[in-house]
C-alpha cells in the first residue's frame, strides 16, 4: 500500500513489481460495498461494485409506483438488457407510467426489442436527429427517475459489463439513487428532453438551445449539464472554475484527454496544492488510454500522482477539488467538454469529498503507479510515436471534425 498516494517516493523496484506481477500486485481485490451519505436536505447511496449497481437498479424500478422517466446511452439486447427491459414491462403492468428514451447512436437494440413494453402501455423513443452530419453527437447521460422523488444515475450503461464483477472484466463504475430537491432538476431536464425527442426532425439548434439556457440551481448540490455548445460546456466551466481555485485535487477518469486550458490547471495544482489522478490501464479501446499517457510526463514534472487502475476496465468519471465533488457521465475528454449531451452533479460537502476520498483510496491500493522511471523505460520513440497518434486522433480528428460537422464551423 501507498502511504501518501498524493506524492509516492516509490523506489524503482516497488514499480516493478507492480508491473511485472500484476496477479501478486492486485490479488485480493474487490469493488467497494454500497455506502451512503446525507447532505443538505439530500441522501446519496453509491453502489461502486457492478452486481450491487444491477440490484439497485432493479430495486428503485420494482419500487416506483407512479412513474419512470428513463434515459441510456447505451442499452444493449443481452441478458442483463432483456432483465432490465422486463422489470420495466412489469412495471407498466402494475400502472406505472415509463417513458424509456435511449440513445440511437449508442444503443444497439432495435425497437423491436422494447416493443414488450410498448405493449405493456410503455413509453419508448429515440434519441436521435435526422440522418445528417448531425448524427454525430450523441447524448451520453444516463439516469432513471422513479415517481418525481429519487434519481439513479452515474456512468453505467445497460450491458452485461457494467455489471460483471472485476474477475470477469467488467467495468469499474460508479452508480448512485439521490434523494432530495435536486430531483426536480431531473424531472426538468427530462420534461425537456420528451419535448425535444416528440418534435418534429429533432433538431440540434432546438437542444442546443436547451443546453445553453439550462439553469442548474443556486444550492451546494447542483445539476449540471454539458452539450454541442461553441463554449466549453457549464459543467467543465465550473470544474475549471474549481480547480483554479482548489488545493487538493482526487480524479479517477474512465477517458483523460482534456484540452490545454485542463491540463494548465492540473499542473498549477500538482505545483502548488496536490493532485491525483487514478487512470485507466485496461479498457476496451487502446487509443484512449494512448492519448492518456502522452501527457503523463508533463504532468508528472508538474509535481501530479498518476495510477493506472488494473483490476478490470475503468468506467468511472469522478472528481473531488477540496470539499466539491463531480459524479456522472462526462468523461475528462474533448467530446464531453464540447460535444455530447452530458450531466455531472456537483455537491459541495467535506463529509461526502472526504469519503469519495476513502474511495479512490482503495482503487489507488489497486493501481499500478506511474512514475519518471515507468515513463523513461515505456516511453520509447515508438511508443511515443503511438500515444501521439492516439491522442492526435481523440483530441483533433474525433473531436474537430465533428464539432465543425455539428456547429457548422
Amino acid at each position: 500500500m501507498i502511504d501518501d498516494p498524493l506524492n509516492p517516493e516509490l523506489e524503482t523496484s516497488d514499480a516493478e513489481r507492480w508491473e511485472s506481477d500484476p496477479e501478486e500486485a492486485f490479488e485480493g481485490y474487490r469493488d467497494a460495498d454500497p455506502f451512503a451519505v446525507s447532505a443538505h436536505d439530500h441522501r446519496f447511496t453509491f453502489y461502486p461494485a457492478g452486481i450491487d449497481r444491477l440490484a439497485a437498479l432493479e430495486r428503485h424500478i420494482g419500487e416506483a409506483e407512479r412513474s419512470l422517466h428513463i434515459f441510456f446511452y447505451m442499452f444493449q439486447p443481452d441478458e442483463t438488457g432483456e432483465l432490465v427491459r422486463d422489470a420495466l414491462v412489469a412495471a407498466a403492468q402494475r400502472g406505472v407510467s415509463v417513458h424509456l428514451v435511449v440513445d440511437d447512436f449508442g444503443s444497439d437494440a432495435s425497437r423491436s426489442f422494447f416493443d414488450p413494453l410498448v405493449a405493456a402501455g410503455g413509453s419508448f423513443d429515440l434519441f436521435s436527429p435526422r440522418w445528417n452530419v448531425r448524427y454525430l453527437i450523441r447524448n451520453h447521460q444516463k439516469f432513471v427517475i422513479a415517481d418525481g422523488q429519487r434519481v439513479m444515475t452515474g456512468g453505467f450503461n445497460v450491458a452485461e459489463d457494467y455489471f460483471k464483477p472485476s474477475e470477469e472484466n467488467g467495468w469499474c463504475d460508479l452508480g448512485a439513487v439521490v434523494e432530495g430537491p435536486v430531483v426536480a432538476r431531473f424531472c426538468d431536464w427530462f420534461e425537456q428532453l420528451e419535448r425535444w425527442v416528440s418534435s418534429k426532425g429533432s433538431q440540434f439548434r432546438a437542444i442546443r438551445a436547451l443546453v445553453r439556457e439550462w439553469d442548474p440551481g443556486a444550492g451546494q448540490v447542483q445539476l449540471l449539464i454539458g452539450g454541442p455548445t461553441k463554449i466549453t460546456s457549464a459543467w467543465a466551466r465550473r470544474v475549471k472554475e474549481d480547480l483554479a481555485q482548489g488545493s487538493k485535487l482526487d480524479m479517477v477518469m474512465a477517458y483523460f484527454s482534456p484540452s490545454r486550458s485542463i491540463q494548465l490547471l492540473l499542473e498549477r495544482l500538482g505545483r502548488q496544492g496536490k493532485a491525483r489522478l487514478i487512470m485507466a490501464g485496461r479498457t476496451d479501446n487502446g487509443a484512449t488510454i494512448g492519448a492518456s499517457r502522452a501527457l503523463y510526463s508533463g504532468l508528472l514534472q508538474a509535481g501530479v500522482s498518476i495510477a493506472e487502475f488494473q483490476p478490470s476496465k475503468l468506467h468511472m468519471k469522478l472528481l473531488v477539488i477540496d470539499d466539491v465533488t463531480y459524479f456522472g457521465s462526462a468523461n475528462m475528454d474533448m467530446r464531453s467538454v464540447r460535444l455530447n449531451l452530458e450531466l455531472m452533479l456537483r455537491v459541495e460537502d467535506a463529509e461526502l469529498a472526504a469519503r469519495m476520498r476513502e474511495l479512490v483510496d482503495h482503487l489507488d491500493e489497486h493501481s499500478t503507479p506511474i512514475t519518471s522511471d515507468w515513463c523513461r523505460k515505456r516511453a520509447t520513440w515508438f511508443n511515443r510515436l503511438r500515444w501521439r497518434i492516439s491522442n492526435w486522433l481523440v483530441t483533433v480528428i474525433d473531436y474537430s471534425v465533428t464539432r465543425r460537422l455539428n456547429l457548422g464551423q
